[in-house]
């Protein structure tokens, strides 16, 4: 029994001390990129009042790059944990979350039977949002597919790139990672999109994993449980 004890003390301290470390890398990481704003703003003032003649668009597009990149670190810092959970329509929030990709590449979406689930809307959609424009950003077609086989809602992205050598699946979900430079060339970001994606799928009862596509490219495949209250970590209103 004081073994147990004191196995159990000391999974606590390492808790607390896994929970500290991560706490303070999101806050440094936070508050750097809110800080760099000012900065940028300057610059975009600066290249609002350069004469006419003078050729700003190399210069617009790394600032705009570099708002991306912050919006990226953000999103990753703040993790959407003050969103209260909502039913939605999980079809409707796919198509919203993959208009951004619509845009850039030939997005056929399936649906099969509508579905309503309680999730956090701002986070799942921008979880969405990141896997179907990492199709996009690597290949000219892009599917995305949702199905409900019994308990959980699948959402499948699947691109024709060159997609991933298997054995670096799980490295693409590192943050910040930045894998084969076949799939990477001339591609902006920060490598958040997939570990963003995999986060909120998690604290919702699910996950991402990856798989290669049969359109040739990459397959990224949310599960997310049907038959959970709510997501995980999550309290009601009224709770």
């Amino acid at each position: 029994a004081i073994e147990v004890r004191k196995a159990a003390r000391s999974l606590i301290r390492m808790r607390n001390r896994i929970r500290r470390y991560a706490d303070q890398r999101t806050a440094m990481l936070a508050g750097v990129s809110h800080d760099l704003r000012t900065p940028l703003a300057r610059l975009k003032l600066e290249l609002a009042l350069a004469p006419k003649d003078y050729d700003t668009g190399p210069a617009k597009k790394d600032i705009d790059e570099m708002e991306r990149m912050l919006d990226g670190y953000l999103a990753f810092a703040r993790g959407e944990e003050g969103e209260q959970p909502v039913q939605v329509d999980l079809e409707a929030l796919t198509r919203e979350a993959a208009s951004a990709a619509a845009a850039r590449s030939r997005l056929d979406i399936l649906v099969g039977t509508p579905v309503q689930m309680r999730v956090r809307p701002l986070a799942l959609k921008r979880a969405i949002s990141n896997l179907a424009n990492n199709a996009a950003d690597h290949g000219k077609a892009v599917r995305i597919t949702v199905t409900t086989p019994p308990g959980e809602a699948v959402i499948t992205v699947e691109d024709d790139g060159p997609g991933i050598p298997a054995e670096y699946y799980e490295d693409a979900f590192r943050p910040f990672s930045r894998l084969d430079p076949s799939r990477n060339q001339n591609v902006s970001g920060v490598g958040l999109g997939l570990t963003i994606a995999r986060d909120t799928a998690r604290a919702h009862g699910g996950d991402v994993t990856l798989g290669k596509s049969e359109l040739g490219g990459l397959r990224a495949t949310m599960r997310l449980p049907l038959d959970a209250e709510r997501p995980k970590g999550i309290k009601d209103e009224d709770d």
